[in-house]
């Protein structure tokens, strides 16, 4: 059996249809809308925010503060118990300050040394004994009797311990003393002077003026003449180039020790 529609409803139909399909695709292009924004969203603004990142940035600078303490040695003073902890010594040529009493000597006596003593005893003036360590003579002879002067007159004592050595002008630094003394052990050595001009004592005449120098001087320090005259005899006995040392007898014969 055939179903025929009424054109009416025919028409109907057809309305409705064209309606149903009209909202289908009202849909269909929102969606799309929809779609393409979420595409935008996604791949544009990202690139713009990292554009603006990129050209919109903030620089944090780090500075480091050192801080530092400046201090001052101190001042050693005349009877400061504070020497024995401290590592400071002052020196001057061959002299190093141990104590508010002491100063230790070690090196070569040249033309510095006599004003370098002055300048110690001026800053030291407690300064009354000197230990003589390792003293090998001088380069400047009327420098070192001008620098044993300044010892005895500044009332200051001598003394070598066990092991140290004085030799050459060295010897006569030591009897500049007020006192001077050894310990068993200590090493004395002497020989013959020699001038600028290559001379040594014997190449000058007995009576040259050159030796009443060193006599006069053995004297001012309080060695009899004849004790002095026989010592001075003993050390030019030896040539420049070698070396005499002295025994404790030695010391002891020609008054070198008290």
């Amino acid at each position: 059996m055939q179903l025929e529609i009424h054109p009416q409803a025919r028409a109907e139909h057809n309305g409705t249809n064209h309606s149903v399909k009209q909202g289908t695709n009202a849909h269909v292009g929102l969606g799309l809308w929809v779609f393409l924004f979420a595409l935008f969203a996604l791949f544009l603004l990202p690139v713009e925010q990292a554009n603006a990142s990129g050209s919109d940035y903030t620089v944090v600078e780090t500075y480091e503060t050192f801080e530092y303490d400046i201090v001052e040695p101190e001042q050693q003073v005349s009877g400061s118990d504070s020497w024995s902890s401290s590592s400071v010594h002052p020196a001057y040529g061959p002299f190093r300050v141990i104590s508010a009493d002491t100063a230790e000597m070690s090196g070569t006596v040249d033309s510095y040394s006599p004003a370098l003593f002055r300048k110690m005893l001026q800053q030291y003036p407690g300064i009354k004994r000197i230990e003589m360590i390792d003293c090998d003579g001088s380069v400047d002879e009327e420098a070192n009797l001008n620098l044993a002067r300044q010892i005895r007159r500044a009332g200051i004592s001598t003394h070598v311990p066990a092991r140290g050595s004085v030799r050459s002008g060295a010897v006569e630094l030591f009897l500049a003393g007020v006192k001077h003394t050894a310990d068993k052990g200590a090493e004395f050595v002497v020989h013959s002077w020699m001038d600028e001009d290559g001379l040594e004592a014997n190449d000058y005449p007995p009576h040259d003026p050159v030796h009443a120098e060193y006599l006069n001087y053995y004297a001012e320090m309080g060695i009899p003449a004849d004790k002095a005259k026989a010592f001075y005899a003993l050390t030019n006995s030896v040539p420049f180039s070698q070396q005499l040392k002295l025994s404790r007898s030695d010391l002891a014969r020609f008054q070198l020790l008290h």
